[in-house]
This record gives structure tokens, C-alpha cells and sequence, in this order.
């Protein structure tokens, strides 16, 4: 659990996906103490850390370079969301097993023909009485072949403007209705997946917010996403600690010159990564100082995911640079496994930039609700 880990070794919950022992105990461990959700409240199974303690924890992971115990969508997207907007029932009935690793989440926000602008989306919820059935289709849902539940967008007033008339939904993944189908990606695994909606089922009870007003439900989350992506509301390091292993790594494989990275250059550029990396976790910390909630879920939120997804893409790069040709094992006894992981990292980090939001949308975001420039 020190080191880091492969994209099919990430725990993120569920009762579809298997851990190896050390990675269970791992989470059963630390969920046991609410550090899978550090700052949520304990009535819900969280650890009630204050703002202080949670950074605490997060320096203390840091330091003996453990995983997070658990990643995903529930305790970084939904499980903030419900404790914004969803009622007592259904903070207490999802939360705790979000927190305990039993019930894994996915997001159904973009179809095939809303992307960017998700507003168009087309899938509907039609009211049958005493539940809810939703026709349509999704793409991109990280992880839905493993998710037991999806938190999705829906249209169930059509004739109402675009932004209007929709609704923010939890749907039981384990029903007939629902169909996956994984989208194998350029690293060699399938994260993301098409998710197929014919009649499925959705209770009125899993309706969050009100009726036709999803769009700001769904928006919020987002800022919980981006959050998350930037690191900033992690409760430990998302895998290993691959930066604070740059000038080693730089060491092994370029041999040193008076106990220094031999390539002055390569030295210069893992300083500066390390640099960046340090101010951007300073300037996170003070957000979250300055905050009340101990996050900041506004559109703060856009820069931090913009910089993050940059520096932590830049970073992969430059460790394919120290490594060589061994940065770019796919499979074969030459190459270790951190190799090999390496590998399959770098080409998934081609998506972060797109994920939560493209950097061309974060800049665009900044613009207008950071800085207040002109359209």
C-alpha cells in the first residue's frame, strides 16, 4: 500500500470489483476510523476531522507515502453532494456505505450528443405513478461495469428551457433496464463505458433536490469533482507518491554525478515540477483554511482542477523522461511492474485534462466567474 497503484488495483468500492488482502484490510482499517470520508460527520460513519486534523492526516499519509484507502465517485462526488442537497433518509441510507467500501458509484452526466454542453442531454425520466422509469443512453461512466448505483442527469420536463427541466436521479445499477458496455482506452484498461437506460427503474424517493432543478444539483457536483481531481479534497495521496519520488528515480536510472541527478538539465526541470507541486498544495491548503466547509465548492474549484491536471501531466512527463525506454514497458520480464504502471499512467493522464471538464472549459469558467472579464 506504499506504492503506487496500477488503474485495475485502485479500491473504489463495490461489490463487483475484488481486492487483494492487503488492499481489503487496507480499507476495512481505515474505514473502521471514517478516514475513507475524513471531514464528514460521524453519524453518517465519517471521521468528524476538523479542517486542521484532515490536513494532518493528509501530511501524516504523505509522509509514509500510502495510498488513499479508497478512490471514486462516492466519497468524492455524491457523498459531498448528498450532505449538500439530499434529504436525512438519503444521507443515512448511502453515506455510511459509501464510507465502508460496499457500495460503489458512477456518474451519468454526458451522452453522445452532450458533451460540453451537457445541458443538452436528452435522456428522460417519465412518471409512472408510483416510480419513475428512464430511457436513454450515456457515455463516458467511469467505472459503470463495477458501480452498484449511478447518479444521473435526466430531462423530465422536455418542453422546458434546456437548462430547466431537469432532474438529478440515483438509479439501481443491478436491473434489467441497465446495460454497460466498456470503451477500452489507449492504457489497455476500460474505465469508461457506454451505460444503456431501456425502462429502468427509478424510485421517486431517489430523487435529489427538487423536481426540475437538477441543474444546480448537477453543477455542484462538479465542483466536488473538480475538487477531487485536483487532489484537493483527497483523503491521502491518490496512489502512490510519484512526485516525491522524481529525484530518486532521476538518480537510479541517470547515475549521479557528486551525489546529484546526473543531467543537470533533467535536474533542473524535477526541481521546478517539485516547486509547482509545493505551491499548489500551499495554495490549497489556504483555500481550505479560509473556507468554512473545510473544501471550496465554487468556482475556485476551476483553477485548482485546470493546475492540477496540468502539473500532475507535465510531472508523468518528465518522469518518462528520467526512466528512458524503461518509462515505456507494456509488458515482458524487462520491465518492472512500477514500470509497466508507469506506462499505462502516463497514457491515461492523456484524459485528465478532458475529465471533470476540459482545461479549455476551466479557463473559459475563470475568466468569467474568477477574474469577471468581459464575454
Amino acid at each position: 500500500m506504499r506504492e503506487p497503484a496500477a488503474e485495475d488495483q485502485i479500491i473504489g468500492g463495490g461489490k463487483r470489483q475484488e481486492y487483494e488482502p492487503d488492499q481489503k484490510l487496507w480499507l476495512d482499517r481505515m474505514a473502521a476510523r471514517g478516514w475513507t470520508a475524513p471531514m464528514w460527520p460521524t453519524e453518517y460513519g465519517g471521521g468528524g476531522l476538523s479542517k486542521q486534523e484532515f490536513l494532518v492526516l493528509q501530511e501524516e499519509m504523505g509522509r509514509i507515502n500510502a495510498r488513499a484507502p479508497i478512490a471514486g465517485m462516492g466519497v468524492s462526488m455524491i457523498g459531498p453532494t448528498l450532505l449538500d442537497y439530499g434529504t436525512e433518509e438519503q444521507k443515512l441510507r448511502h453515506l455510511p456505505k459509501i464510507v465502508s467500501g460496499e457500495i460503489r458509484w458512477c456518474q451519468g452526466y454526458s451522452e453522445p450528443g452532450a458533451g460540453s454542453d451537457l445541458a443538452s442531454l436528452q435522456t428522460k425520466c417519465e412518471d409512472k405513478g408510483d416510480h419513475c422509469v428512464v430511457n436513454g443512453q450515456k457515455i463516458w461512466t467511469s467505472g459503470a461495469q463495477y458501480a452498484d448505483w449511478i447518479f444521473t442527469l435526466v430531462r423530465t420536463e422536455p418542453q422546458a428551457p434546456k437548462h430547466e427541466g431537469i432532474s438529478f436521479v440515483l438509479i439501481d445499477m443491478e436491473q434489467p433496464g441497465v446495460t454497460v458496455k466498456p470503451i477500452k482506452l489507449i492504457s489497455g484498461y476500460s474505465p469508461f463505458c457506454e451505460t444503456f437506460f431501456d425502462d429502468a427503474r427509478c424510485e421517486k424517493d431517489n430523487l435529489v433536490g427538487e423536481l426540475n432543478r437538477g441543474w444546480t444539483v448537477g453543477k455542484r457536483l462538479l465542483q466536488h469533482e473538480r475538487s477531487s481531481i485536483s487532489g484537493l479534497n483527497s483523503g491521502g495521496r491518490r496512489g502512490g507518491s510519484i512526485l516525491g519520488r522524481l529525484p530518486d528515480i532521476g538518480k537510479e536510472y541517470l547515475g549521479t554525478v557528486d551525489c546529484k541527478m546526473a543531467d543537470p538539465a533533467l535536474r533542473d526541470d524535477v526541481i521546478k515540477s517539485q516547486m509547482d507541486s509545493r505551491c499548489f498544495g500551499l495554495t490549497q491548503r489556504r483555500a481550505m483554511a479560509e473556507s468554512e466547509t473545510g473544501g471550496t465548492p465554487t468556482f475556485l474549484t476551476s483553477m485548482f482542477k485546470y493546475y492540477g491536471s496540468e502539473v500532475g501531466n507535465r510531472r508523468l512527463e518528465i518522469q518518462l523522461e528520467l526512466m528512458g525506454t524503461q518509462s515505456l514497458g507494456w509488458e515482458g520480464d524487462t520491465f518492472t511492474d512500477f514500470e509497466k504502471t508507469l506506462t499505462r499512467a502516463w497514457l491515461r493522464s492523456k484524459a485528465s485534462t478532458i475529465a471533470g471538464g476540459s482545461s479549455e472549459i476551466q479557463l473559459n469558467i475563470i475568466a468569467k466567474r474568477v477574474l469577471g472579464l468581459p464575454d
